[in-house]
C-alpha cells in the first residue's frame, strides 16, 4: 500500500481498514514509511482519532512486530504483573513499585520508556546508575525476572520494535497526547511482555498530558477495555499531577529520593499514598488478596528491608553496585550549582504550572528537546512546596540544581512564575480521583 494514500485517508478523517493500519506498523520497521511520513501519520491521528476497533488493530500490529515474551516455563505466569503511568513531572513510582511488587511474591517484568515532552523517563532515571545495562538480553532479563523478581529496562532491539521507531517521532513532533498512540504504545510493550495483571495510573491535572478529568477518563477507559481484550486482568486508577509527585523532580535527585523511601529514611505522603494503591490493585488481582492485607504486607517489606533488597539485587543483577541504596550519594553525579528560589510574598500555595516546570528543566538540560539530545542528570529541582502549603518570604519553594549560576539566574524568574500564591488558605488537592475497572 503506498505510505501517502493511507495518510491522506487519516488526514481526512476516514477509518482505516486493518491491513492499512498492518501496512504502517510494518513500515515502522522495514524503512517503507519514512519519518516525515511517519510524523505526518502521526499528526493525522492525533488529530482526527482512531474508533475502538482502529485502536485494537494498532495495538495487535505493534505488538506483533516483534519478540513476544512468554513466562509460562520460568515463573508462575498468573503472578507476572506490571505497572505503567501515563507520565508527569517528578513520577518515580515504578522505581519503588517494583522492588515492593517482587517482594511480595511476584513478577514485574517491567518494560519502560525514556522521557516523552516535560515528563521524565523511568529508564533516564536508571542511566543515571553506574553500571545499569537498561537493554539486555531477552534472556538476561528473563533471568533478572526469575532470580530477583523484578527488572526495570527498555524495549529490546526486538521487542515491539515498530513501537521504539514511532514513540521517538511522537515525542520530537507534538503528537503525544493522541489516546489511541498512548493507547497502543503502552499495551502493545506490556501485552509483549507476556503479562496477566496490568495497573494503569493515569495523571490528571496540569502537569500530564491529560489536563482534565474527562481526558483522562477517556484514556483509562481505551486502556482497560484493549487490555482486557487482551486477555489481561486490569484497572486504571486515576490519580493527581497538578504538582511535582515528591519532593524532587530530574533523575539523579529523583533516584536518591527513591533510596530514601525504599530504606524508610523519609517518604513524601502523596508518593507514598499513590504507590501503595496501585500495589494493592496489583496484588488483589494477581494473588486475590484483601486492600488492608495488601497494605499490610507492604509495609512488612519496606520495614524488614526485603524491598531494598530487591531494588539492590535487581541494580547488581543488571550491571550496577551491589550496594547502590547503601553508597547512593557517592555514586550519583551531583550539579555545579544549587540555588533557592523563596516566595515573594506570605499566603498559601493555590496551584503549581506543573507542566512548565517540567518545560523548564528541558531548558536546564534536563529532557531532550530533539530524540538524539544528551541528557545532564544531575540538574533538577529538590524539596518542591506542594499546593496548600503556607509560605512566606523566607520559605524556599524549591532548590534549583543547575549546570551553573548563569543557568539558574536564566530560569529563575520563569520558575518563580510557575507558584501562584493566595492570601486564602488552599485545601490539599485529592491525590487519587477514581478507579476504573
Amino acid at each position: 500500500m503506498i505510505p501517502q494514500e493511507i495518510i491522506r485517508k487519516k488526514r481526512d478523517n476516514k477509518t482505516l481498514t486493518e491491513g492499512e493500519i498492518k501496512s504502517f506498523v510494518l513500515g515502522l520497521t522495514n524503512g517503507s514509511f519514512s519519518d516525515s511520513q511517519i510524523a505526518s501519520m502521526s499528526m493525522a491521528i492525533l488529530i482526527n482519532d482512531m474508533t475502538k476497533e482502529e485502536t485494537i488493530w494498532l495495538t495487535n500490529a505493534m505488538t506483533n512486530s516483534g519478540d513476544k515474551l512468554d513466562w509460562q516455563d520460568i515463573v508462575e505466569s498468573d503472578l507476572v504483573c506490571d505497572k505503567h503511568s501515563t507520565g508527569g513531572v517528578g513520577d518515580k513510582v515504578s522505581l519503588i513499585l517494583a522492588p515492593i511488587l517482587a517482594a511480595c511474591g511476584v513478577y514485574v517484568p517491567m518494560i519502560s520508556g525514556r522521557g516523552l515532552g516535560h515528563t521524565g523517563g523511568t529508564l533516564d532515571k536508571f542511566d543515571t546508575i553506574p553500571g545499569y545495562n537498561t537493554q539486555p538480553s531477552i534472556d538476561v532479563f528473563r533471568k533478572v525476572v526469575k532470580d530477583v523478581g523484578c527488572a526495570i529496562i527498555g524495549q529490546t532491539s526486538n521487542l515491539v520494535p515498530a513501537d521504539k521507531k514511532l514513540y521517538s517521532i511522537r515525542d520530537a513532533v507534538g503528537a503525544v497526547e493522541s489516546i489511541p498512540l498512548i493507547t497502543s504504545s503502552i499495551l502493545s510493550k506490556k501485552i509483549a511482555s507476556g503479562l496477566k495483571n496490568l495497573v494503569l495510573d493515569v495523571k490528571v491535572g496540569n502537569g500530564s498530558f491529560n489536563n482534565t478529568k474527562d481526558v483522562a477518563l477517556n484514556l483509562a477507559r481505551s486502556l482497560v477495555s484493549v487490555a482486557k481484550g487482551a486477555g489481561l486482568q486490569c484497572q486504571a486508577i486515576l490519580t493527581d499531577m497538578n504538582q511535582v509527585l515528591g519532593w524532587n523532580a530530574g533523575h539523579t535527585l529523583e533516584i536518591k529520593e527513591c533510596a530514601e523511601y525504599l530504606t524508610n529514611k523519609r517518604k513524601n505522603k502523596r508518593l507514598e499514598k499513590i504507590t501503595n494503591e496501585l500495589i494493592a490493585s496489583v496484588l488483589m488481582m494477581a494473588k486475590k488478596t484483601e486492600k488492608q492485607e495488601s497494605y499490610e504486607k507492604i509495609n512488612q517489606v519496606l520495614s524488614n528491608g526485603m524491598a531494598a533488597e530487591k531494588f539492590n539485587k535487581m541494580v547488581h543483577a543488571l550491571g550496577g553496585p551491589a550496594d547502590f541504596l547503601e553508597k547512593h550519594d557517592s555514586l550519583l553525579q551531583s550539579s555545579s550549582y544549587v540555588g533557592e528560589i523563596k516566595a515573594n510574598e506570605t499566603g498559601s500555595i493555590h496551584s503549581i504550572e506543573t507542566r512548565k516546570l517540567g518545560l523548564t528543566l528541558i531548558e536546564l538540560g534536563g529532557g531532550r528537546k530533539q530524540v538524539d539530545d544528551e541528557i545532564n542528570y544531575a540538574v533538577g529541582y529538590e524539596n518542591v512546596v506542594s499546593v496548600g502549603d503556607n509560605v512566606d518570604t523566607s520559605t524556599p519553594l524549591l532548590r534549583v540544581h543547575a549546570s551553573s549560576q548563569s543557568d539558574f539566574d536564566r530560569v529563575k524568574n520563569e520558575i518563580e512564575k510557575c507558584f501562584v500564591i493566595s492570601d486564602t488558605k488552599r485545601n490539599n488537592l485529592d491525590t487519587i480521583y477514581q478507579t476504573i475497572n
